[in-house]
Parts: structure tokens; C-alpha cells; sequence
């Protein structure tokens, strides 16, 4: 579990693809700005680019991941390269302040930058978003982008086809992740909330009057519709 809260910039030492499976390896530095990884167990957890990621070798500042296919298919991760920079996000601990959100580092999907304006003192970013992923997006929710919890402040309406949200980036935002150097067009990993997934699928379930279970049509639904 981690909370959106970035705490330091990694550096990609190299991406390993497999070549016999759908996976890969991937390896970090994360010393640039001091050791994020300082005290992380084989075995644990951290958020790369928002990407709950395990550690399986460490070596001093040096981190290795396992990456699986629904990783590298979801995610930006595959698109790594050596010399890259990536947010980092240590896993929180048990009585640990939650700063920004719940966020589970499962990524959801994977967005554009579609405008950038700077407004002073702060920036206003404008994301393109999945379709089946803008209902889980509200004025003044939350949402990971590349790992970092923002307050959305702006939302396309339902019937526009390019979906999109906007956020407002303070300086120590802009100076302290990945985000303040993003151009135009570069992609990123999104997680929406998961309270509003969660409850969707309990609607799902729900038992009417009748007592049957009504069905809430999904994007599975219509797709199989189509077929």
C-alpha cells in the first residue's frame, strides 16, 4: 500500500526483456537523492512510476524487479530505457501518515499528456484517459499519475470523445517528480480510485425487489455484445 507521497527519483540501470516468456527484469538505481530502497527487504514492496513492484535482489542502492506480461501490457513500464528517471514510493508502514490517498500501485491504465499551461506559480496538466476508465474520475477526487496522488480539477463530460482530466502542480510537485519535465504527448500510468471500483462491483451484486441480482452492464458486457 502506498500513498501517492514521492520520496525520491531512480535511475533505470537497464530493462531485460525475456525472451523465452512474457516478462522482463528491471534494474534501478535508486541512490540518486539518496537511498530510497535504504532498509527494503527481499521481497518488498515498491512503487515505481506508480507500479507495485517486488524486490527481488538488492544491492546496496541497487534494486532488481521481476516485471510479468499483465505488467508490461498495462503499464509504462515496458518502455523503460537505461539512463531513464522514475518516481519511487517506499511501501507505507503500519501507523504511517497517509499524506496523499490509498493508492495500491495497480495501475489501471496508461494516459497522454495532452496540454501543459503554466499559471504562475503552478501548473495546469490536461490527461487524456482511457474511456472505460473516465467514470471512475471526479472533479476534486483522486488519482495516481505515475505514482503521484493529485486532486483532479477538472473532468471531461461523459459524451466527449477524447476523455480527459486536468491537475494543478505546485513547485515542489514539478521540482520533486517526474511530472515537471513531462512534454507534451509522453505517456503515463494511471490508477483511479479504488473506492469507486469497489463500489461498482458491489452495484453489481445488488439484490433488487424481485430478489434477482441486477446486472450493471460493463465494458465486458458490450464487447461480447458486439461479437
Amino acid at each position: 500500500m502506498f500513498t501517492g507521497i514521492i520520496e525520491g527519483r531512480g535511475t533505470v540501470v537497464r530493462l531485460e526483456n525475456h525472451q523465452d516468456s512474457d516478462s522482463a527484469t528491471l534494474v534501478l538505481d535508486t541512490g540518486a537523492a539518496g537511498n530510497t530502497a535504504a532498509g527494503l527487504p527481499l521481497g518488498g514492496s515498491i512503487a515505481v512510476n506508480g507500479v507495485c513492484l517486488t524486490a527481488v535482489r538488492i544491492d546496496g542502492a541497487t534494486v532488481e524487479v521481476d516485471v510479468m506480461g499483465e505488467t508490461l501490457q498495462r503499464t509504462t513500464t515496458g518502455s523503460l530505457a537505461a539512463g531513464g528517471t522514475v518516481n519511487l514510493e517506499r511501501c507505507v508502514p503500519a501507523g504511517g501518515r497517509l499524506d496523499g490517498h490509498v493508492v495500491q500501485g495497480h495501475v489501471d491504465g496508461v494516459g497522454a499528456l495532452l496540454e501543459r499551461e503554466n499559471q504562475g506559480n503552478w501548473d495546469r496538466l490536461r490527461f487524456s484517459v482511457p474511456t472505460a476508465l473516465s467514470r471512475y474520475i471526479a472533479e476534486k477526487g483522486s488519482i495516481a499519475v505515475d505514482g503521484v496522488s493529485l486532486t483532479v480539477t477538472a473532468v471531461s463530460l461523459p459524451q466527449e470523445p477524447q476523455q480527459w482530466f486536468e491537475v494543478g502542480l505546485i513547485p515542489v510537485t514539478l521540482a520533486n517528480t517526474g511530472l515537471g519535465g513531462k512534454e507534451v504527448g509522453g505517456q503515463v500510468n494511471l490508477e483511479v480510485d479504488v473506492l469507486a471500483k469497489y463500489a461498482e462491483r458491489l452495484l453489481q451484486f445488488a439484490v433488487p425487489a424481485t430478489g434477482t441480482a441486477a446486472h450493471v452492464a460493463t465494458d465486458s458486457d458490450t464487447e461480447g455484445a458486439r461479437q
